[in-house]
């Protein structure tokens, strides 16, 4: 009997690895694991995207696959790696220095992958499902972390209510979440199905109450009532967007009185840029003043092709000015901390126009009325806004929600609308 279940099984293996279809599968598996596992390790994101590439090889329709890359929104991504990989011949940094930097552009050659796989796949919405959950998991463990700061995992000094990673990229996470979950709840409203309505409701509220209570980063602070804009004018009729409108600063006022955490994190911003005015002081606010002051002279210098890929921390020890105590003038970093800057300084107005077009070719990709649509759209428009005060693309864990939602999200949009124009043919 065991012999035979032995062989059985086998055969059911074997059978397995000679079906595209369990392949995709497999492939399937992955992207739900690399969405699920991002919010709480890089190095499980990497493991799992990595398999998940792997697995689309034995299978892969080449004519097809290569025939998808010629879309303007695969090209745009592709055309970046590139131009940075070009531009390692004309920068002064160390070779060491300059491919280390083309490494952050990488990660947008995953990004046609996946809106190939997820146009030929079913499973899109569990990958995105997948990382809702575990960012809802980390949440709790946030709160966890609040009252039990011995539970973190950072072995730098304990940030308030961080478990793994950083404030910034949970509040991140925890921003596109409560977001996201409105068009759901609003499409959930409109069929009368109260119950799941009011279940998504209180699961985007703990995100807020979360940002609110435990920590924010300022970042979120500005772009979350963009993002609420952006859904109100696309999906509200201007009297809900008058009730929305209301509530939310009605929340919003709330939470300001009694929320000590966000008034202190909101009033940094005029304690930070005080100081750096004043004193010249490092603040948070006045160091970003100071990199894109500097960086856009930077460009100035060099407005076509700029200085080169790796070129920014060499530009910015070049104009550091030493002083007896330490002032915001005598930071060196590799990092603007802005995206458009950090293109400019090293490829000039050529790097700023493939920047621009990836954004704008994927924010035309998404402009149905769907879940997928929604969704992308979100993925984008929050990268374009937190790129103005950081250099998120280029991020490890921002880059990889922009490719992996851009991704997933795009493909199920292209599916859908190929079976609409195949539908549109049957019935002329």
């Amino acid at each position: 009997m065991t012999v035979l279940a032995r062989e059985t099984s086998g055969q059911t293996l074997r059978r397995r690895l000679r079906s595209p279809a369990a392949w995709s599968e497999t492939v399937d598996l992955f992207a739900i694991l690399t969405a699920a596992s991002l919010p709480w390790s890089t190095s499980l994101a990497g493991i799992f995207n990595a398999l998940m590439l792997l697995c689309m090889v034995p299978f892969l329709d080449l004519r097809a696959f290569l025939q998808s890359l010629k879309r303007p929104i695969c090209l745009a991504p592709i055309a970046l790696v590139i131009l940075a990989l070009a531009g390692t011949l004309w920068s002064d940094a160390p070779w060491g220095t300059r491919f280390y930097a083309v490494n952050p552009t990488v990660k947008l050659l995953v990004l046609p992958v996946l809106l190939y796989h997820f146009e030929r796949s079913q499973r899109g919405h569990w990958v995105l499902i997948a990382f809702l959950v575990s960012c809802a998991l980390l949440s709790v463990m946030s709160w966890l972390v609040l009252f039990y700061p011995h539970l973190s995992l950072k072995t730098d000094p304990v940030e308030r209510g961080i478990f793994v990673k950083n404030y910034i990229d949970q509040s991140q996470e925890f921003a596109l979440c409560a977001v996201a979950l409105a068009y759901p709840i609003v499409m959930l409203l409109r069929e009368k199905r109260y119950w799941f309505a009011a279940l998504l409701t209180a699961l985007a509220l703990s995100f807020v109450v979360n940002m609110a209570f435990v920590v924010v980063s300022r970042t979120a602070l500005v772009t979350i009532p963009i993002m609420f804009g952006v859904f109100a004018l696309l999906h509200l009729k201007w009297p809900s967007i008058g009730i929305v409108a209301a509530a939310l600063l009605t929340g919003a006022f709330l939470a300001w009185q009694v929320s000590p955490q966000l008034r202190h994190t909101a009033e940094r911003f005029t304690d930070d840029y005080t100081r750096y005015v004043e004193k010249g002081e490092p603040t948070s606010l006045g160091l970003r003043l100071e990199f894109w002051r500097k960086s856009l002279g930077f460009f100035a210098e060099a407005p076509v092709v700029g200085h080169g890929t790796g070129s920014t921390r060499g530009l910015f020890e070049r104009v550091a000015t030493p002083s007896g105590r330490y002032q915001a003038s005598a930071e060196v970093i590799g990092n603007p901390h802005n995206q458009t800057l950090n293109v400019a300084v090293q490829w000039g107005v050529i790097g700023i126009v493939v920047l621009y077009a990836i954004w704008i070719l994927h924010l035309l990709l998404f402009r149905g009325d769907g879940f997928a649509e929604w969704i992308g759209l979100l993925v984008v428009v929050q990268n374009i806004f937190t790129s103005l005060f950081n250099s998120h693309l280029f991020d490890f864990h921002e880059g990889w929600m922009y490719v992996i939602g851009v991704g997933v999200a795009g493909g199920m949009v292209i599916r859908a609308q190929q079976a609409e124009a195949k539908v549109g043919e049957v019935g002329s």
